[in-house]
C-alpha cells in the first residue's frame, strides 16, 4: 500500500511513514515495569499521540500487559459539572477500547461508579478483573480545567495505592503542559501552579525532536518505497531548517513530493527544500497558526518581545520559561532561543500581520521596468515610507518594544511579495536583529538597533556586528538602521536621517537613523 508523509493527527502504520515509537522513549517501559505514575508533555505535533498508541499496542502484544490510549477531550465543554463530563469521557472510553483491545481484555459492561468517581470506579472494577496488569494512557489531559480536572486528577490520585490488583498499574498523563499549568480558575491565577493534585507522579518528562538520523531515516522510507532520493543536502538542510520539529519534518517532504517534485524520478535536492520551506511559511498552516497564535499572550510576550529585540531577559518567573519551552517556541540548549529558523520566520511575520495589512498600496519603485531589484530607490521608498506612516503605524504592533522592527519588517514583507525572501537572525542578549533580503540575483542585509535613554549611540558596535553579518553573506555593503527610541526627541518624520559611512573593515554603510 502507498505511504504517505502525515501532517494531520496520529500516523497509522499501514498508510504513513513513521519511526518506532520505543526509539523516542526507551524510558517508558522501564516506569511502567516499576508501577509508576508519570507525565508526558510536548508540543503539539510533535507525535505524542502516536508514539503512546502505538506504545500501547506494543504492550498488549507482548503478553504482559493490556495497555491502551484514552482521550478526556471530550470533557472539556463540562468544565464546572464534572458528573457529564465523567459521563461524556466514559462513552469515549468504551468505544476507544472495544477498537484497539480483543474482546478477551476489554472490561464488563456496566462497570460505571457513582457520581463524582466514574473515572476511578471504571478504572478500579477493570483492574480488579483484568487478567494483566493496566497501562493506560491518558491523552489530552489538558484539554479538561477546574472542577472536572482537580477531580479527575484526585481520583486518580486516591486508586495509585491499590495498583496493579486494583487500579491500573501505570497511567501517563499526557498533553502539552506539566501539571502545574493545567488550567484551574482559582486564587486569581489561571492555572494550578502545584503539582499537589497529582504528587504521585515520578517523573514529568517531554518528547523530544527527531535526530539528524530520524529524519534521515524517515525521508528514507519514502526512497525505499518510491526511488526517489533526498539528497545529503536536502536532508541536512531540512534538520537544520526543522531543528527535527517532527510536523515540519513531515511538511516539508510531504510539500515536495506531493507537489513540487512529484515525478519520483526527480531527486530532492537542498534547493527544492527552500522551496518548501517558502511555501510553508507563507501558508502558515494549522501547525504554525495555532502556534502563532499564543504570542499574544501575555506570559508569552514576556519572553519572546526580548528575544526579538536581542536584549537581556528580564526577571521573568521561572514558569513563564517552562511554558514557552512547552510550547515549543523556544529551546533552551545553548542559552533562549527560539526553537528553529523557521518559527524565526513565522513569528515576526506573524506579528506584523496586523501592520502590513494597514498598509496601503506601496508604489513599487525599487524595481526597474524589466523587473530588476533596486537598493537605492527602495531606500528611496522607505525613507518616504517611513517619515510618513512609520509613528502612527507603532501602534498597531502587539510588541510595543520592538514597533519599529515590526513596522519595517510589514514595509519589507510588502516588497518581498513581489518575489522575494526575507530572512531573520536574533538573539537574546546580542543587541541586534539581522535581516537579509533576498530578490532576485540581489542581496541586501541590513542590521537593526535601538538607541534607549542612558545609552550610548550603538553605531560603533553596530558597525562591528554589521561588518561580521556581511562577511557570512560575502557583501561589500549593507543598511545599519537606528531606531532612536529615547525620550524627548521630534518626530519621526523630522528626525530620520541617512548617511553613508566606512565600516572598521572597509564596508560602505547607508547608516538611517529615525
Amino acid at each position: 500500500m502507498q505511504k504517505w508523509f502525515n501532517t494531520a493527527g496520529p500516523c497509522q502504520v499501514d498508510i504513513h511513514y513513521m519511526l518506532p515509537s520505543t526509539g523516542r522513549l526507551p524510558e517508558l517501559v522501564n516506569l511502567i515495569s516499576q508501577r509508576n505514575y508519570f507525565v508526558l508533555h510536548a508540543p503539539r505535533q510533535v507525535g505524542k499521540t502516536t508514539a503512546m498508541i502505538s506504545l500501547a499496542k506494543e504492550l498488549t502484544a507482548s503478553g504482559q500487559y493490556t495497555s491502551v490510549m484514552l482521550s478526556l477531550e471530550v470533557g472539556a465543554v463540562f468544565s464546572h459539572d464534572p458528573e457529564l463530563a465523567e459521563r461524556a469521557i466514559l462513552d469515549e472510553w468504551q468505544d476507544a477500547i472495544r477498537f484497539y483491545l480483543p474482546p478477551e481484555l476489554q472490561p464488563s459492561n456496566g462497570i460505571l461508579g457513582e457520581s463524582g468517581r466514574q473515572i476511578g470506579a471504571f478504572l478500579a472494577a477493570w483492574s480488579q478483573e483484568s487478567s494483566r496488569p493496566l497501562a493506560v494512557f491518558l491523552d489530552e489531559i489538558d484539554a479538561l480545567s477546574d472542577e472536572t480536572l482537580v477531580s479527575v486528577l484526585r481520583q486518580i490520585r486516591s486508586g495509585f495505592p491499590r495498583r496493579p490488583q486494583g487500579f491500573p498499574q501505570s497511567v501517563s498523563l499526557v498533553g502539552m503542559r506539566d501539571v502545574r499549568d493545567y488550567k484551574y480558575a482559582s486564587g486569581g491565577s489561571d492555572r494550578l501552579n502545584t503539582s499537589s493534585p497529582f504528587n504521585i507522579k515520578v517523573r514529568s518528562f517531554t518528547l523530544s525532536n527527531f535526530t539528524l538520523e530520524d529524519v534521515r531515516n524517515l525521508y528514507q522510507q519514502h526512497t525505499e518505497a518510491t526511488g526517489q532520493i533526498f539528497t545529503t543536502e536536502a536532508v541536512d538542510l531540512a534538520f537544520h531548517l526543522t531543528q527535527g520539529q517532527p510536523w515540519l519534518v513531515n511538511a516539508i517532504a510531504k510539500e515536495i513530493v506531493e507537489y513540487i517534485a512529484k515525478d519520483p524520478s526527480i531527486p530532492i535536492t537542498a534547493e527544492l527544500v527552500n522551496q518548501a520551506k517558502e511555501v510553508l511559511i507563507k501558508r502558515q498552516d494549522t501547525h504554525l497558526d495555532s502556534l502563532a497564535e499564543r504570542l499574544r499572550e501575555d506570559r508569552v510576550r514576556a519572553v519572546i518581545q526580548p528575544i526579538l529585540a536581542g536584549q537581556e531577559l528580564p526577571d521573568v518567573p521561572q514558569d513563564d520559561i517552562r511554558y514557552v519551552l512547552d510550547l515549543g517556541l523556544c529551546t533552551n540548549e545553548n542559552g533562549l532561543a527560539i526553537a528553529n529558523p523557521i518559527y524565526q520566520e513565522v513569528l515576526p511575520r506573524v506579528l506584523a500581520y496586523v501592520t502590513t495589512a494597514s498598509i496601503g498600496y506601496l508604489q513599487p519603485i525599487w524595481l526597474s521596468e524589466q523587473g530588476e531589484f533596486l537598493p537605492d530607490r527602495l531606500l528611496e521608498a522607505f525613507l518616504l515610507f517611513w517619515r510618513q506612516h512609520g509613528e502612527p503605524l507603532f501602534d498597531s504592533t502587539p510588541y510595543p518594544e520592538i514597533a519599529p522592527h515590526i513596522v519595517l519588517m510589514a514595509f519589507l514583507h510588502r516588497v518581498v511579495n513581489g518575489g522575494g525572501t526575507l530572512e531573520r537572525e536574533y538573539a537574546i542578549g546580542s543587541g541586534r536583529m539581522d535581516i537579509c533580503l533576498r530578490y532576485g540575483k540581489t542581496t541586501l542585509a541590513m542590521e537593526l538597533k535601538v538607541w534607549r535613554d542612558k545609552k550610548p549611540d550603538p553605531i560603533k558596535e553596530g558597525l562591528k556586528q554589521l561588518d561580521k553579518y556581511l562577511s557570512g553573506l560575502s557583501l561589500d555593503t549593507g543598511w545599519l538602521v537606528i531606531f532612536d527610541r529615547r525620550s524627548g526627541l521630534p518626530p519621526l518624520s523630522d528626525r530620520t536621517t541617512t548617511e553613508n559611512v566606512i565600516s572598521p573593515a572597509g564596508r560602505e554603510i547607508i547608516v538611517i537613523r529615525g
